[in-house]
């Protein structure tokens, strides 16, 4: 298993576990985080970790396929939230064995939810 793989899982169970310090470990300074489907962005760590600290509602995330090499892996994921499942499909770059950028796409059309974090933003 390449070690993007297993930082991947354990970025998941850190998230399902709200382990918020052992996330933040995971993530490189200059973190870029992008939606295409919303345009929205974050950058930087810290604002990275404050969209999933501040996502709304009791969500939890089933991987369901991960995969990598020495620098990148995606993710299939289920995303539960209480009224459903959507499916995620997140690409994961690194760098110095860190998370540096994470690009997410939702295969069904949605508007975003109402944000809690002030970092998450809608690029043109």
């Amino acid at each position: 298993m390449q070690p993007t793989t297993r930082a991947i899982e354990e970025f998941w169970t850190l998230a399902n576990a709200r382990d918020w310090t052992r996330f933040a470990a995971l993530l490189h300074p200059g973190l870029v985080y992008e939606i295409p489907q919303t345009r929205e962005q974050a950058r930087g760590a810290e604002a990275f970790l404050d969209v999933f600290r501040t996502w709304p509602g009791a969500w939890r995330v089933v991987p369901t396929r991960i995969v990598g090499d020495a620098r990148r892996a995606v993710s299939e994921i289920e995303f539960h939230d209480g009224a459903g499942v959507a499916t995620g499909i997140s690409f994961f770059e690194f760098s110095d064995g860190l998370i540096c950028r994470i690009t997410d796409f939702w295969p069904e059309p949605y508007e975003p939810p109402p944000r809690q974090s002030c970092h998450l933003r809608r690029v043109e």
